[in-house]
């Protein structure tokens, strides 16, 4: 049986920092990168925020009815009732963006992140390194970090200024 519960920290409705336009994100609780730097170490506590179920997340995002991005901690923690999320995401014709400390390679020789995959727009990827922080870059927190376009799990190329 999947799962239709999540724990998330937060949610911020109407952000325009996550993503292109205004967006609900979400932030859900845990990460194992613990990247030194890091502008959101209490998501790193697995055990931090509230369960929250599949259909209680769908009325908040139908409520706002903007576009949604994941993050963190790190959404992918939590694939599989995240693959719930995203269906029902999809199915009301909004698309994800993903941010995520795995790279996109890591998560494409896995099997298990497959649907996700298949599910999310766009997965930013890569974990903070603090060495390469760069406050000009949109989207992201470090020059090592990509924004990655999807189409059905595989990347589309685009030049680095297009979103």
């Amino acid at each position: 049986m999947e799962s239709t519960t999540l724990r998330v920290i937060d949610i911020i409705d109407g952000t325009s920092v996550d993503g292109p336009g205004l967006r609900t994100s979400i932030y859900f609780a845990g990460c194992d990168h613990r990247c030194p730097g890091c502008h959101n170490p209490s998501t790193w506590d697995f055990k931090a925020g509230h369960d929250m179920t599949v259909t209680e997340l769908m009325d908040r995002i139908v409520e706002n009815d903007f576009n949604v991005t994941f993050s963190g901690g790190d959404p992918l923690y939590q694939y599989q009732a995240l693959v719930v999320l995203a269906r029902a995401i999809k199915a009301v014709g909004k698309t994800i963006w993903c941010y995520t400390g795995f790279t996109y390679e890591r998560l494409a020789a896995d099997p298990r992140y497959h649907e996700i995959l298949s599910l999310v727009d766009v997965i930013v990827d890569g974990p903070f390194v603090e060495a390469l922080r760069d406050t000009d870059l949109r989207f992201r927190g470090s020059s090592n970090q990509r924004i990655i376009h999807l189409d059905g799990g595989l990347p589309r190329q685009y030049p680095e200024d297009v979103l």
